[in-house]
């Protein structure tokens, strides 16, 4: 069975995460989401809520599994089998760290990366340019699949 991961905060899970999981899944024959748990950093979202959202957004799809986990992603690809990491690629910068990244999985863990360039209309869209729309009390929406998980900023 080929079992591919696609792992990150999802602080919170935009259009880019959603798209690049879509076009990932004809490539598997399971596709795990890991929600990246770091105690040295801080979440706009529970992990509870970030793992909830996701799976409500894949229920129709049943190759795919959402997880929780912390630690390095190679050691995760193993815990669940999978031989494949994916990644979203936006930018030069983004292609940069990922190849080094890539370079490293396969080297400590022999696990190999697939690299997924964001579509051009997603390419502006990260987690951390929604938070800072919601921070200043902007609506998110146009950048989310589904807002339903956000606070509001009186929430917050």
């Amino acid at each position: 069975m080929r079992t591919g991961i696609f792992v990150g905060s999802f602080d919170p899970f935009t259009l880019g995460h959603f798209s690049i999981v879509r076009r990932a899944l004809p490539l598997f024959d399971k596709l795990v989401i890991g929600v990246g748990v770091n105690e040295r950093k801080s979440y706009m979202l529970t992990t509870e809520q970030r793992i909830e959202t996701i799976k409500r957004l894949f229920a129709d799809e049943p190759t795919v599994e959402v997880k929780s986990y912390n630690g390095l992603t190679v050691d995760f690809a193993h815990s669940v089998g999978a031989q494949f990491i994916v990644k979203g690629v936006r930018s030069m910068k983004d292609f940069e760290y990922e190849r080094e990244q890539a370079d490293i999985n396969r080297q400590i863990g022999d696990v190999e990366t697939v690299l997924l360039f964001s579509e051009p209309q997603l390419a502006h869209i990260s987690s951390s340019m929604v938070q800072e729309l919601i921070h200043f009390g902007k609506d998110p929406a146009p950048f989310l699949p589904d807002t339903s998980q956000l606070p509001t900023p009186q929430d917050k």
